[in-house]
């Protein structure tokens, strides 16, 4: 291709944005709406063939797509036709349902299990554990016996042969051989029992049913055992999961043998079970009917109570009643109360709504109460040297669960019933503490001036006072008691909790009522708990044992008090922040704080006291940075910091705002996030002083543009990242610029230019090596559209900066096979096209631009000529090589095109040799066929178009020249 001289077309940029503009078109909103559906019509002819008529024009309409707005409304979604149908079955079914059916159905709604208001079972056992503990030396004795009953004889059916092998089974395991575990710690005994459970499922899945029955019975013996009493608690956690893994296994077998052939639905009823279930169901029964030990025998039917659903409607209920009643012959009080903690809970399980059995249960644990006292129980603490009161503490896990059981879902009145029989036991400390924990807070919360009477007149001795003024607070942390007894509750509850010694029992009492305090009172009484808590925990550094309680205090008062001018008004607030002295968890702390703050702090703020607060705080997040702190941290606190940073303004004291960005970049130095962020701040407040001052700039007000242009130019070279530092460069001559601050933005511009060199090829993204070209093409082809109202430098010389910046690109080590530097040659023709204009397209007010400065002078204009010439000559060398393989024909052809484009657009095709070569180009770009045809058509139509505007008609003999091509 020859040599060509470049000619910018002249631009009527007002005359094309008009025809640019889209034409407004009346719409009769009666008849039309872009979401009223297609209304079809359908008639069925004598023929039975189907007719369609629309409502709309489109005769068409039939035969389109649904609309899924449109069907939506009328009714045809998937969601609709669903109900439909469901109605519809319904509808059907109602007409063979009957009188039995609905029986069902109440009978089902009535034994619907408990909801997820209910604590399981299974949330407390960890704690059970790890309260009940011992250091003295455990024993295990089974009675496991020998192997000669494992089943009848196969050759033999008689009934007679089944009973003898059944009572010959029982029998043996009852006098079988004995083995004796001895002097196991706490950790050996529970990893013996959790062997035992896996033996249990390993017998039941080699169809070993005796050995698994054996292994439960003697299993359940052991409860029997209480002589290391302070264990008993969590012997019975372990124990009882056997228990709960027989009864599941059971259960499971007779379902399945109902199962067949079709499932058993959940809500089966006696008629649904097959003759041999219910046979095998018995047999069971009666096999545990015949242990002759009363506990073993108690536990394990009601390991598989829930199986008497097999066999009669009303069998779980006298069962309940039945066992109930059993358990009244257990000796010991422990071992009774918590036989009845299990058949509680299994009775949970499967019927909750039988309350007569809960309460039958609870009351009879009452009468037991006496037995403390009597001579046997009190043999049995002297003996293993343990005190009354801590023996006391041993029921508190089964009086909780019973009274968890019966408080659910209750009517109030059993509450003031349960307080009636708690005062008849003189106040039982434990009693009142688990009804206070299991009866809902509303009701607690009612009645909390009794509680309190209850817990003055309660013997501390056994059961501290401070433990049942914590479990009131749990209640009025949920539940609002009388407004007029709150003072009274709260003077009355502190009395006791600020008396505690122990300084964990302090605090575990403190941070509960802190939640009250602030709940219902104002600052001064939240500031003086506070107060008193600093006060108790401070001596002996009490507060590094309670960091999870203290963090707890912080969190319920960032609950209810989002008003931070409040808040660090409290004197003792920062006093207590400094009780955090292990450096992770005053991070944390800080970081709460933050997270409030950003999601509450609605307004922005220049009080001083939040804003030194606010400073402390986000400093200590800051100074927790080090070389070892990860990204995802760094960026979570720079989140928060950037948050607060947004927040804080001075309104027209730009002058204060600028002091403040000073102070903090010297605090946040270490965070390069929060510093990118300062910078923003400092140019949006160079924008707004010029938006105030509406472009009166007096000198005052240029000097605080420069005094922000220094910020920005001195804190920029500290940032690591190369594209952070490029274009906040840009970012802040573009706000010099619009200051008319002209030598602040050049050498803004200069500096840009001259980090670009150092831009790598690969930059990490995401932790991901990625190609930086993308990124670098980018922010040139930005700061090229600055360039256009950057006036020229008088000691530079003509187009100083654009010629800087197509140097650099000239001398930058680009990818092998790349064609980015030619890319940014084609994105700079049209800037300095746009240059040769007599009018700029856009403009900088109050700013002489070159446009004014050179006023169309033809030295100028010949200077943007050549350039462009030069350009244009090195794309064409590099389109010329571009013939290697089919890679490089496909990058000449988007290449060709996309210089195509930028001649049409902004070159004089007038002149002969700039036409031509434009004509070349498109040749070039279709010869292969790798231009898309869909493009190429509209591009010819708008040439078509372009052509009958005013002084375009050259435009036409050049589009008949271009032709489409295809690829052969």
């Amino acid at each position: 291709m020859a040599a060509v001289q470049w000619h910018s077309c002249e631009r009527n940029y007002d005359a094309e944005l008009q025809r640019c503009r889209p034409v407004a078109m009346p719409v009769e909103f009666g008849e039309y709406h872009p979401l009223k559906p297609l209304m079809v019509t359908e008639t069925k002819t004598r023929r039975g063939t189907r007719k369609g008529s629309t409502s709309s024009s489109s005769s068409s309409s039939s035969s389109a797509p649904p609309d899924p707005l449109s069907s939506m409304l009328d009714g045809t979604d998937p969601l609709s036709m669903f109900a439909s149908a469901s109605a519809t079955e319904t509808s059907a079914m109602s007409h063979i349902s009957s009188t039995g059916d609905l029986g069902r159905k109440k009978r089902e709604k009535q034994e619907e299990v408990v909801g997820s208001d209910f604590e399981l079972w299974s949330s407390k056992r960890g704690e059970i554990l790890a309260r009940f503990t011992t250091t003295e030396k455990l024993s295990i004795n089974l009675f496991m016996g020998s192997d000669k009953g494992k089943g009848p004889n196969p050759g033999s059916s008689a009934v007679s042969e089944k009973v003898r092998t059944r009572l010959e089974e029982l029998d043996d395991l009852e006098e079988g051989s004995q083995r004796e575990l001895l002097n196991l710690s706490q950790q050996d005994y529970a990893n013996r029992i959790e062997e035992l459970n896996q033996s249990l499922k390993e017998a039941w899945a080699s169809d070993q049913k005796v050995k698994a029955l054996k292994i439960v019975i003697q299993c359940s013996k052991l409860l029997s055992d209480t002589s290391v009493i302070q264990f008993y608690p969590s012997k019975f956690v372990l124990i009882t999961d056997i228990l709960d893994t027989f009864g599941r296994l059971v259960y499971d077998r007779i379902w399945t043998m109902c199962s067949d052939p079709r499932p058993l639905p959940e809500s089966f009823t006696l008629e649904d079970v097959n003759d041999t279930a219910k046979e095998t169901c018995l047999n069971w029964f009666f096999k545990i009917a015949s242990i002759r030990e009363l506990l073993p025998r108690l536990y394990v039917e009601a390991a598989i109570l829930k199986c008497n659903r097999f066999l009669n409607r009303s069998g779980i209920q006298e069962t309940l009643l039945r066992l109930t009643a059993m358990i009244r012959g257990v000796g010991d009080p422990l071992v009774a109360a918590y036989a009845r903690a299990y058949l509680c809970r299994v009775g949970m399980e499967v019927a909750p709504h039988l309350k007569e059995c809960l309460n039958e249960n609870f009351f009879d644990l009452l009468t037991t109460f006496r037995q403390i006292s009597g001579e046997n129980v009190q043999k049995q603490l002297v003996v293993q040297r343990v005190e009354v009161p801590e023996y006391v503490t041993l029921y508190s896990p089964a009086i909780n669960w019973i009274l968890q059981c019966i408080a659910y879902r209750a009517a109030e009145s059993l509450l003031t019933e349960m307080m009636e029989r708690c005062k008849t036991l003189a106040n039982n400390a434990m009693l009142l503490n688990s009804i206070m924990r299991a009866f809902r807070p509303e009701f607690v919360a009612a009645r909390a001036t009794d509680f309190i009477s209850m817990i003055k007149d309660c013997d501390e001795s056994g059961f501290p006072k401070h433990l049942l003024f914590g479990s009131l607070g749990r209640s009025l942390a949920c539940a609002d008691p009388p407004e007029a007894e709150r003072l009274t509750i709260l003077n009355e509850a502190w009395k006791v909790t600020t008396k505690v010694r122990s300084s964990q029992d302090y605090i575990n009492c403190a941070e509960i009522w802190v939640e009250f305090t602030c709940r219902h009172f104002t600052k001064r009484e939240v500031n003086t708990v506070l107060s008193d808590i600093i006060k108790h925990m401070t001596p002996d550094r009490a507060f590094e044992e309670a960091y999870p309680q203290l963090q707890s205090v912080i969190r319920k008062i960032l609950t209810h008090f989002h008003d931070f001018s409040v808040l660090f008004s409290m004197e003792r607030f920062l006093p207590f922040l400094d009780m955090f002295q292990k450096d992770s968890v005053r991070v944390e702390v800080c970081k709460s704080i933050m997270e409030v703050f950003i999601k509450h702090q609605v307004e922005v703020t220049r009080d001083p006291v939040i804003l030194n607060a606010m400073l402390h705080i986000c400093k200590t997040m800051h100074d927790s940075v080090n070389a070892l702190t990860l990204e995802d941290e760094k960026r979570s606190l720079s989140r928060l910091i950037i948050g607060f940073i947004r927040m804080v303004s001075f309104g027209r004291d730009f002058e204060q705002q600028l002091s403040f960005c000073v102070e903090a970049r010297a605090i946040f130095c270490n965070l390069e996030p929060v510093l990118v962020q300062l910078i923003h701040t400092v140019n949006q407040l160079a924008m707004e002083t010029r938006r105030v001052m509406r472009g009166n700039h007096s000198r005052k007000t240029a000097a605080f543009v420069r005094a922000c242009a220094a910020y920005s130019f001195i804190t920029i070279p500290s940032l690591s990242s190369i594209f952070s530092r490029l274009n906040l460069y840009l970012l802040s001559g573009q706000a010099a610029l619009a200051n008319q601050c002209l030598s602040q933005a050049d050498a803004f511009l200069k500096a840009a230019v001259g980090v670009l060199p150092e831009v790598p090829r690969s930059i990490s993204v995401e932790g991901k090596l990625r190609s930086s070209e993308s990124f670098l093409l980018d922010f040139i082809n930005n700061f090229l559209a600055t360039l256009l109202v950057v006036p020229d430098h008088p000691e530079h010389g003509v187009l100083y900066l654009v010629r800087s910046l197509l140097n650099m690109v000239q001398d930058y080590t680009w990818e092998d096979n790349s064609d980015a530097k030619v890319r940014i040659y084609i994105s700079a023709l049209p800037l300095l096209a746009a240059m040769s204009q007599e009018t700029y397209l856009y403009s900088i007010p109050n700013m002489d631009s070159n446009e004014t400065l050179y006023g169309g002078d033809p030295k100028f204009l010949s200077e943007i000529n050549k350039l462009c010439e030069t350009l244009i000559g090195q794309i064409l060398d590099h389109l010329k090589a571009l013939t290697r393989d089919e890679d490089c024909v496909r990058r000449q052809s988007v290449l060709a095109f996309s210089l195509f484009g930028v001649l049409l657009a902004h070159g004089d095709l007038r002149n002969n040799k700039l036409s031509q070569l434009a004509i070349n180009l498109w040749n070039l770009s279709h010869k292969h066929g790798h231009c898309e045809t869909r493009v190429s058509v509209r591009t010819l139509e708008h040439i078509r178009h372009q052509a009958q505007q005013p002084n375009m008609a050259h435009l036409s003999d050049t589009v008949q020249r271009l032709a489409l091509q295809s690829r052969t």
